[in-house]
Formats: C-alpha cells, structure tokens, sequence
C-alpha cells in the first residue's frame, strides 16, 4: 500500500502550526481547542438528530387533519403512526386517546400536553450547552488575553531602562490570539443555536396548531350535527315564502 507523502505533509504541517499555536496562546489556547471539539460534536449529534426526525421539512400535517375530522380515522391514524417527528408522534398520542377514551377531552388534551412537552425536550436537549458555549468561550479568550498582558508588561517592567517595542508589540499579539478563537468559537456556535431554536419553535407551534385543530374541530363537528335543520324546514327564505 503506497502513502501519498503530500497528505503526510500537510498533516505534519497542520501539527506544527497548532503545537506552535497551543505554545504561543498558553492552556487558554487548549481549552478553547477542547470546546471546539466538544461543541461540535454536540452540533453534529443535533444535526444527525433532526434529521432522522425528519425536522428540516416545513410540510405540515394538515392530511392526517383533515382525514380525521372527516371521518377516515384509521387512515388518518396510519398516517402519522409510522412517522418519527414530534408532530406526528403528538397526534397519534391523540388519536389514540380519542380513540380509548372519546368522553373524556379534558384528560385527552391534558396528556397529549405531557407527550408534547416531553418531545419538544427531546428536539431542545443540548442547547443549554451551546448556550453556554457562546457564553463562556469569548469570555475564556478574555482571560487568555488578560493573561498575557501581564506577561507582557511583566517582560517590559524587567527590561527596565531597555525597553523594546517590539516585546509589547509581540505580547500584545500573542494575547489577543486567545480572544480571536474564542469569538471564532462563539459566534458560528450562536447562529447555529439561533436556527435550532427557530426549527423548535415552529415545531412547537405547528404541535399546538394540529392538536387543537383535532380538537376544535371535533367539538364544532358535534355542534354542527347537532344545530342542523332538519329535511322537513324550509332551507330557505325564498323557499319558505
């Protein structure tokens, strides 16, 4: 098996220049490194979930709706028992629930709030910790960057009546390092953390709007039946006269 030596250099070179980096930034620089993986490894884990839940689609549920409210139960219900997103899980909870328990709404609705309140945990799980990140990795950059401004006005101080420039020059660059990959942690992981919330949010809002147009409906279609005229009135006034 024959290795390609270009791919060895660019590895040894990538090595070199972040070995030289940790070495210049301090531990500051490793535990922003350790974040990095660590936040990104949440990231993905979150993007491979909404993706086996199917939570990047922005088609509703309105089928299964509509099928239920016309009659069609146990279509409507085929429909969403074999999917894998919280709106569907949360309506079939539902359905079934009418189903088992037709009088009784009140502790239906009730329960299906419980089911949907433990999705929506489910889709939410792992952003406090990206929160945090946004928080804390600017924050561990300005102590980096404090840190090595003492070093470096620690080195001018030493220097004495030789003072050189360039030794506060170089100091202040190495600790503005640790701010710059902090803020480079921290602003992609606050994007990334706004278009999550976002997806959750619709999620939960779709959630409240199917639920309730299951149940809204249901009662309105009781209603209905029942302030129906019979065929004997007159349908309408024209008739009538």
């Amino acid at each position: 098996m024959m290795i390609d030596i270009s791919v060895l250099f660019r590895e040894t070179a990538y090595l070199e220049s972040l070995s030289k980096l940790i070495e210049m930034g301090g531990p500051v620089v490793l535990i922003l490194l350790g974040v990095s993986v660590f936040i990104s490894a949440i990231i993905t884990l979150k993007l491979l979930q909404f993706l086996w839940l199917g939570l990047f689609t922005t088609k509703p549920l309105r089928k299964p709706v509509h099928l239920w409210i016309t009659g069609d139960k146990s279509k409507a219900y085929a429909l969403v028992a074999t999917r894998k997103s919280p709106q569907a899980r949360t309506l079939a909870h539902l359905m079934r629930g009418l189903e088992q328990e037709p009088d009784k709404n009140m502790d239906v609705r009730e329960d299906v709030e419980r089911v949907a309140d433990e999705q929506m945990a489910q889709v939410r799980s792992y952003f406090k910790a990206i929160e945090a990140v946004v928080q804390i990795a600017p924050l561990l950059g300005l102590f980096g960057t404090v840190l090595g401004m003492i070093d470096a006005f620690q080195e001018l101080q030493n220097a004495g009546a030789e003072i050189d420039p360039a030794i506060l020059a170089g100091g202040i660059w190495v600790a503005l390092l640790t701010t710059a990959i902090g803020l480079a942690i921290a602003i992609p992981c606050a994007f990334i953390l706004y278009w999550f919330e976002a997806i959750a949010d619709r999620i939960q809002q779709e959630i409240q709007s199917l639920v309730t147009s299951i149940l809204t409906n249901r009662l309105t279609e009781e209603r209905s039946k029942k302030e129906e005229p019979s065929s004997s009135e007159p349908k309408s006034i024209n008739n009538a006269i």
